[in-house]
């Protein structure tokens, strides 16, 4: 009787653990963070969804770098952390989810301070895909470096990722900023003011504007904290005289503001204006790039200079019309000679199809156009 009481028991002990339901294995395969051995990066690497920009001081070699990378907790990556690669070529690495389901490819590009382009035709787009299906124009421009005949590759940013979330299934034209071949000279970027759908107007964000930007949309905060969300800025190693190019620009017929209930009203008798600006600053360790909150603040101590389009210039404009924009230095404002040596000043440029866009303010179908921006150097 014991010897069945006992094999009774160890039946039961045997069937508990069996039905005791193990973690489920983390789906996520993102990069967190990355970093490279010794003192190269002159900023912090920039980390988008399936793609990384690492920014090195001017003497490093890029041919043999060893990135290091932080993972969701349980993924890999291949090639693996550490490996030693040429960057002259950007590279590849697939990221797959520790329960083996996802994975993910990432484009690592390696940048010097002097990588950035001076002149800007829109002519490249590649197609970035929305997890629902759908698609929007992600530009970006290519150039040889002089020095070393290698090819770098500049992104430009929009608000296009966070209105995927509420447009994920359409296509690029649907998006408040894509390509398209009315161009002052071929192609250009065309932006839009859009509404935002049921979802937008669920969460109080409406309105979308059109806009392009050098620097990075965090789009991980776009909802929660929309001004620092558009995240300003390049190194750049000249120092700008004149910022140039090529513009259209219809206002859309009713301009509409968000009220205190979050829903868009009407403002009689004010029309939409554009907005083109370049933007020299500082980038300090508290403020390595500049934000829809400070960006043209005129308190803000890292900025410089800024060349921006006056009042008259952005309202309705049919025809291209050619802008040449002098930078204008703020009072007091001066270039330290060893900061300048070692790549601590970034530029950006701004456009967006209503100037008070980032507001959720502005005339749906307000349409601006832009092709061969110049920025002039010393």
């Amino acid at each position: 009787m014991r010897a069945i009481n006992w094999l009774m028991t160890l039946a039961v002990m045997l069937a508990t653990v069996s039905c005791i339901k193990k973690e489920p294995l983390n789906a996520e395969c993102d990069i967190v963070a990355v970093t490279l051995p010794g003192d190269v990066l002159n900023r912090a690497p920039i980390i988008e969804n399936d793609k990384v920009t690492l920014i090195v001081k001017n003497h490093i070699n890029i041919s043999d770098l060893a990135p290091e990378f932080e993972l969701t907790p349980g993924a890999t990556i291949v090639p693996p952390s550490g490996t030693a690669r040429d960057f002259t070529d950007p590279q590849t690495y697939v990221v797959t989810s520790e329960d083996g389901e996802w994975s993910k490819t990432y484009t690592i590009t390696v940048q010097s301070n002097n990588a950035i382009n001076l002149k800007y035709g829109f002519e490249d787009v590649k197609l970035a895909k929305t997890s629902q299906g759908g698609s929007y124009d992600e530009f970006f421009d290519v150039s040889i470096n002089e020095t070393t005949n290698r090819k770098d590759t500049m992104f430009w940013a929009s608000g296009n990722p966070g209105f995927a979330l509420t447009n994920g299934t359409a296509g690029a034209d649907s998006y408040p900023t894509f390509q398209t071949s009315d161009g002052y000279k071929g192609k250009c970027v065309e932006m839009i003011t859009r509404l935002t759908g049921p979802w937008g107007a669920m969460v109080k964000k409406p309105l979308a504007a059109g806009n392009l930007f050098i620097g990075k949309f965090n789009v991980t905060i776009a909802v929660a904290s929309p001004l620092q969300a558009t995240q300003f800025g390049t190194p750049f190693t000249n120092i700008p005289r004149y910022f140039s190019g090529y513009y259209r620009y219809t206002p859309g017929e009713v301009y509409q503001k968000l009220n205190d209930a979050g829903k868009l009203e009407t403002v009689e008798g004010k029309v939409d204006e554009c907005n083109i600006y370049a933007v020299f600053f500082e980038s300090t360790a508290d403020m390595e790039w500049l934000d829809g909150s400070n960006v043209l603040s005129d308190d803000n101590p890292n900025i410089i200079a800024v060349a921006r389009l006056s009042e008259e210039q952005r309202q309705s404009t049919p025809d291209w019309t050619y802008f040449r924009l002098p930078f204008v230095f703020r009072q007091g404002a001066t270039i330290d000679p060893e900061k300048f040596a070692n790549g601590r000043y970034s530029i950006t440029v701004v456009m967006s199809s209503s100037i008070d866009g980032d507001y959720f303010a502005g005339a749906v179908g307000s349409t601006l156009l832009v092709d061969e921006l110049e920025i002039t150097c010393l």
